[in-house]
């Protein structure tokens, strides 16, 4: 099959099932921003905090997904088979741990937010249920990370559109109230995610022990395997790192943002909404070239590697910017939509997200360098990127910008177009290097 055939064929199911992920929090943000900014700013001020939860359970499944890619390339479909009952033990281990920790200390994490009065107990009750669902989260991440790996992309896609249409019809529900059942406000949103994922967590696992798709557990596999387990730490806690990083940045930036009153924050939360949608596009770009970079490498075939990697970067570059010219055009339609009677708030955000989308391409290429990273196994140099990205160019520009200069919170917005610009050239400087053609992980 053709490299740009091939590589759209993978893309498109991981794009839309990413899309139809991300309509949890969006159908979350619609409704929720029915009952005002106040309620809209309780569930923005815990997006990255459970984002944070995530990421440290998406870098392990990372580790998983290059393995089981290299293995199914190699046709090694017992070594896919045990990458695939190891990875759900150490995930599982991982998902409880974060689960009870952060139901426990969630008044502190928001109290670290800089969280106001005014939103701090809808806050706390919407964060401490979110926490419960990340044991279920972390079942799907699996199965989905598995799935792509062998690139079996289709089967995540049915369950997650299932789920998102089942959690459309009871997320107003929760919220609101309906007949019997009284309204939760915001919690209602976080409950509506909890009983959804937990279908998704329990369709997943019925599909991975199933033998239809590919894949063949059996008891033997789920035996601990140290030595594998070490191995795929060494792959996963720099993608962990990596996705934790980013999300502790997006603290900081909450903090920051909170400084500058409630307004700010829902302004903030209105316009990530659009973020992350170009985010989840750009990473269904990148996963795919990740998945065929990675069967290539496992099949000891680099120059089609190389081709794929090379495809991929110029369709995220052009595809991402093009969302963010549409998203500059259409900016205070799309803020009215998630928040139709606040006006501050939807001249707030409309004018966050101008700033931010003209460089939207830019986290495109960004994104699919650092998966090339990581299929070949160099999950350092990706967290590297991440790490000199956030804390050595955003925060502190972030900083210095709002608090130093005349700009006020525009410098906040300001430094974000800037980041993904400067990070874009220098993970493209590392990519023609081409260190990663010389990694071989399995």
């Amino acid at each position: 099959m053709p490299v740009f055939k091939a590589l759209l064929t993978l893309a498109f199911p991981i794009i839309l099932s990413n899309l139809f992920q991300a309509m949890y929090h969006l159908t979350d943000s619609f409704w929720v921003g029915r009952l005002g900014g106040s309620a809209l700013a309780s569930v923005s001020i815990c997006g990255p905090i459970i984002f944070l939860a995530f990421s440290i359970g998406l870098g392990f499944a990372v580790a998983g997904s290059t393995f089981a890619a290299q293995y199914f390339g190699a046709k090694n479909h017992e070594m896919v088979n045990h990458t695939t009952a190891q990875t759900i033990l150490v995930i599982s281990l991982i998902s409880l741990l974060l689960s009870s920790t952060g139901f426990i200390f969630a008044p502190n994490l928001l109290q670290f937010m800089g969280a106001t009065s005014d939103i701090f107990p809808m806050a706390l009750s919407f964060l401490r249920i979110s926490f419960i669902s990340v044991i279920f989260n972390f079942s799907f991440f699996i199965f989905q990370s598995i799935m792509r790996g062998i690139g079996k992309v289709k089967i995540p896609l049915f369950i997650v559109i299932g789920t998102v249409l089942i959690n459309f019809i009871i997320d107003p529900i929760l919220i609101f109230g309906f007949g019997p059942i009284p309204p939760f406000g915001p919690s209602g949103a976080a409950l509506a995610t909890l009983i959804t994922q937990s279908l998704a967590a329990i369709a997943g696992f019925i599909i991975l022990f199933g033998s239809k798709w590919g894949l063949d557990l059996k008891f033997h596999h789920f035996r601990l395997d140290l030595k594998f387990i070490k191995k795929a730490f060494l792959i996963g806690l720099p993608a962990s790192i990596e996705q934790s990083s980013r999300n502790l940045a997006m603290i900081v930036m909450i903090s920051l943002i909170a400084g500058f009153g409630t307004t700010a924050i829902a302004s903030y939360g209105a316009g990530t909404n659009l973020i992350q949608i170009a985010i989840l596009v750009g990473l269904g770009l990148a996963a795919a070239n990740g998945t065929l970079v990675g069967q290539n490498i496992g099949a000891k075939d680099m120059i089609q590697a190389v081709r794929v990697s090379k495809l991929s970067a110029v369709i995220s570059f052009f595809i991402l910017s093009f969302i963010g010219l549409i998203v500059f055009l259409f900016s205070r339609q799309f803020i009215s939509f998630f928040i139709p009677s606040d006006s501050a708030v939807i001249d707030g955000g409309s004018h966050f997200i101008r700033i931010v989308a003209l460089g939207f391409g830019f986290i495109g290429l960004h994104m699919s360098f650092g998966h090339v990273f990581l299929a070949a196994g160099k999950s350092s140099t990706s967290m590297t990127l991440t790490l000199l990205s956030q804390w050595l160019i955003q925060i502190p520009l972030a900083y210095f910008l709002s608090q130093h200069t005349s700009l006020g919170i525009n410098g906040l917005w300001i430094a974000l177009p800037v980041t993904n610009i400067t990070i874009a050239f220098i993970a493209f400087l590392i990519y023609k290097k081409g260190s990663w053609q010389k990694v071989q992980i399995i």
